[in-house]
């Protein structure tokens, strides 16, 4: 079974809210990415997403950018990011999962990334920027599912019920929903229609619901509570950080 969802079973049993937080890698060194994760589990978080760095993110905003330009200007490759993955899989017990931007994986070679990544620890990879449609040409999805890794599907507000229903079709672990259309960030409001959003989501899905993008404070994690498995918490860590 997929660590993932031995999470999600200890989530659902426990009747709460999960939490994934996320670090980027080499931010503010390897050294305290590392030990930044540790802590992160030892405060209960659920699942912990590892950002290789990349230097054209499309989903990032200022805050996840700055961290991933120091990243890349301390020399952090993307080797680093497996050898992180390995070290930390044998220090922690819950999921520690990927996101990159499809360009890594694609110069890395799809397959290779998918054996790499399953080797060092990883459960699953959140692939933004990897479309459906490109599955007969790039076989992402094949990859993971050979590598026995969850690909984690994302989507946004402005996802149409086409989309929604082809996500869907192939979703694995649990669905990635931004709060709002545009990039990362802490400091923007929420989508007002985040309720009818997400409710329309589970129309869809069968699988735990995660959302993501501004989930920055207790009111805004109280604002997707009702409607969401898991909550994503990226921008407001690395501000602190």
């Amino acid at each position: 079974m997929n660590l993932i969802d031995k999470q999600l079973a200890i989530i659902k049993q426990e009747k709460r809210l999960g939490l994934m937080t996320h670090v980027v890698v080499g931010y503010p060194s390897l050294y305290l990415t590392e030990s930044l994760a540790k802590v992160m589990e030892d405060a209960k978080a659920d699942f912990i997403e590892l950002q290789i760095p990349f230097s054209d993110p499309l989903a990032d905003g200022p805050t996840i950018m700055r961290a991933c330009e120091k990243a890349l200007e301390n020399g952090t490759k993307v080797k680093d990011a497996f050898d992180l993955a390995s070290r930390l899989s044998k220090k922690v017990k819950i999921p520690l999962l990927f996101m990159a931007y499809f360009n890594t994986v694609f110069k890395y070679g799809t397959a290779n990334f998918c054996l790499d990544a399953k080797k060092a620890g990883i459960s699953g990879l959140i692939v933004p920027d990897m479309p459906i449609e490109e599955e007969k040409e790039e076989h992402f999805m094949k990859y993971c599912l050979e590598a026995g890794l969850y690909h984690i599907r994302v989507i946004s507000p402005s996802s149409t019920a086409k989309r929604l229903k082809k996500n869907a079709d192939v979703a694995k672990g649990f669905v990635y929903c931004t709060a709002r259309q545009g990039i990362t960030g802490a400091k923007k409001d929420l989508d007002p229609e985040i309720a009818s959003f997400l409710k329309n989501v589970r129309n869809y899905f069968n699988i735990p619901v995660a959302v993501g993008f501004g989930i920055s404070s207790k009111e805004r994690i109280k604002q997707i509570k009702p409607y969401a498995d898991i909550a994503i918490i990226g921008s407001a860590i690395i501000d602190i950080i």
